[in-house]
């Protein structure tokens, strides 16, 4: 069943009108539903509902649809997940924005890495973060979460070492290549619920030895993530289907 966020408070039996253009526009055009078409609405308090369309306005330019049910679910990882990432290479960014997203992310952070080919200035950032938040709100309403992730950019590693979180691990291949897999298995098996878990990945080139000195410094442990090499849009994948299963196993 199609999903859809919406920016205000729902109750039940409420009559809604939804006058949102992208939702207008899937609804009537993509999946040409008609009244009593029933799809899902999460509210601004991050709650679920089930609506039931009872009229698309003649011009095509709103919707009339009743809130008939609560909806009991959780769809949200018990602990929340900061993946910063290194900026990648051209259309990387949408693709780990859009699988993290559906995996559970909390938020995404990406930083300017030394080793980063691409390069982002104010402007740019802008025009691709707001590109980046609708694919991360899309893939949040195919998915049934009941939020998206945010979608951030910082200028370069300190600023990373800013962000608030009770566990800190950044992935470190070379960790990796001499067998370490202590550091997440033991992150992981003590986690508790609440907990706030941030990891950092580097661009294509990796994470460089100055980087990898300044997250040391401020107390981020290098874990290993397997005993092979993932790429870049890969090891947050790795990393985040790691924490679901663990955190999901624990507390389900």
């Amino acid at each position: 069943m199609q999903q859809y966020f919406i920016d205000t408070t729902l109750t039940l039996q409420q009559v809604e009108t939804i006058t949102d253009p992208r939702i207008v526009h899937h609804v009537v055009k993509v999946m040409r539903m008609r009244p009593e078409a029933q799809f899902e609405l999460v509210d601004a308090t991050h709650q679920p509902y089930l609506a039931v369309l009872q009229a698309v306005a003649a011009d095509q330019k709103q919707l009339q649809v009743q809130i008939t049910k609560r909806l009991q679910r959780q769809t949200e990882l018990p602990v929340s997940v900061t993946l910063a990432c290194g900026l990648p290479k051209r259309e990387k960014t949408e693709w780990i924005v859009q699988k993290a997203t559906e995996m559970g992310a909390s938020k995404i952070v990406f930083f300017g890495g030394e080793r980063s080919v691409v390069r982002w200035d104010t402007n740019k950032a802008a025009k691709k973060l707001a590109r980046l938040q609708l694919i991360a709100q899309e893939a949040g309403e195919q998915s049934h979460r009941n939020v998206w992730p945010t979608v951030t950019f910082v200028s370069n590693i300190t600023a990373v070492t800013a962000l608030s979180a009770s566990v800190k691990l950044f992935a470190y291949e070379e960790s990796g290549k001499q067998g370490e897999n202590r550091v997440l298995k033991t992150a992981l098996n003590q986690l508790n619920a609440e907990d706030e878990l941030l990891c950092v990945f580097g661009p294509e080139g990796g994470i460089s030895e100055n980087e990898t000195a300044i997250l040391r410094t401020h107390d981020f442990q290098a874990t290993g993530l397997g005993p092979r090499i993932l790429r870049t849009e890969t090891a947050p994948l790795y990393f985040l289907s790691c924490v679901s299963y663990a955190a999901e196993l624990i507390y389900s």
